[in-house]
């Protein structure tokens, strides 16, 4: 908005010019959704706790250590979309479809995860929204954003280390939609310690930020041998503000956390970063940097199939972390731990740029 604007004065007021530059508004986006998310942090937790007067319900079968977070409040998710989206609206050209469709996803299936947050609450159980319907919205939300995509880039998926594309034709609306879905629950199953899932996020964030940029400028593009998105550099911003508003809110949910992501957080947080991935075609480099959200899916996936099939168990309970947790771990270090992976999956992602 600042960009629409601001830049019509720039004749009269030359240092205007430097909102023209993404660099500038991606860093702006940042730092505003960063200070919003503090500002508005701890009156935010205190509301959330006058109407949550139990807070989250906990799991009974879950881990012992877990029972004493009862109480804590949850949905802090909307916190962050609310830094998000307000830095990045502010920040970002406006006549950029790339970027808001990545908030129709974002907020769409925010909308979902609090539907299942507001139902958990209000019945005191861990069960939430029928898995049925949550996939069912999840596929309407999906299945437009993908629908769009199609119509404005090309329906490509770019391979990493053989400098080539996959044109899917068609079939591209599909694989849209199943990354977007995989990539919500896969950061909503993760969601099960405090910061383990806002941190990872985080990484991946900035990882797509460089991406989306290199991306969207012709010369680097073609330079390292990957896919020119015209117009995708101004993802930037909605990844900048994504990684503020983390960051603020990771403020509150360092362990011992303050407040809960809740479903409304990480299902829309997974959905943003699936539709920026598919936007610039590198659905596999996100499965790479998001290597920790693969294990934890990856992980329920062969639990439950294990003990459909033979009746055992490979984990001692899934998502993983809280086999770890089982084994005797404490949770920061099975939170620091994952983080630390994060971390060197985004530098092997981004490696992975010159590695073709």
């Amino acid at each position: 908005m600042l960009y629409s604007v601001l830049l019509p004065f720039v004749d009269q007021y030359s240092f205007l010019n430097i909102f023209q530059y993404i660099t500038f508004r991606t860093f702006g986006a940042l730092m505003t959704a960063l200070v919003i998310a503090w500002m508005v942090g701890e009156p935010f937790i205190r509301w959330m706790q006058g109407l949550q007067r139990q807070g989250q319900p906990i799991r009974g079968d879950g881990p012992e250590s877990h029972l004493k977070k009862q109480g804590t409040p949850t949905m802090g998710g909307l916190l962050i979309l609310f830094s998000l989206t307000l830095s990045t609206v502010l920040w970002m050209r406006l006549d950029s479809a790339f970027v808001w469709w990545s908030l129709w996803v974002t907020l769409g299936y925010g909308l979902i995860g609090g539907i299942d947050d507001y139902l958990k609450l209000s019945k005191n159980n861990s069960k939430g929204l029928a898995g049925r319907w949550k996939l069912i919205l999840q596929l309407f939300f999906g299945g437009v954003a993908a629908y769009a995509l199609y119509q404005i880039t090309d329906p490509i998926v770019d391979l990493p280390f053989f400098a080539t594309q996959w044109d899917m034709g068609g079939w591209y609306i599909l694989f849209v939609l199943f990354v977007l879905i995989g990539t919500s629950n896969a950061v909503n199953l993760t969601d099960g310690l405090d910061g383990l899932a806002v941190t990872p996020t985080i990484m991946v964030a900035i990882t797509l930020t460089v991406i989306v940029y290199l991306t969207g400028h012709v010369h680097f593009a073609h330079y390292l041998l990957i896919p020119h998105v015209s117009g995708a550099g101004e993802l930037s911003i909605f990844c900048a503000a994504m990684i503020g508003a983390c960051l603020g809110f990771l403020w509150f949910n360092t362990y011992p956390a303050q407040v809960f992501m809740g479903d409304v957080g990480s299902l829309a947080l997974g959905g943003g970063l699936g539709f920026v991935a598919c936007a610039v075609h590198q659905q596999f480099l996100l499965a790479i940097a998001g290597g920790i959200f693969v294990l934890e899916a990856v992980s329920v996936m062969v639990q439950v199939a294990s003990f459909k099939m033979t009746g055992k168990r490979v984990f001692r309970m899934a998502p993983i972390h809280h086999h770890y947790e089982l084994k005797g771990w404490p949770e920061p270090k099975v939170i620091v731990r994952f983080w630390i992976i994060s971390f060197l999956l985004a530098l092997i992602t981004l490696a992975t740029l010159k590695i073709r």
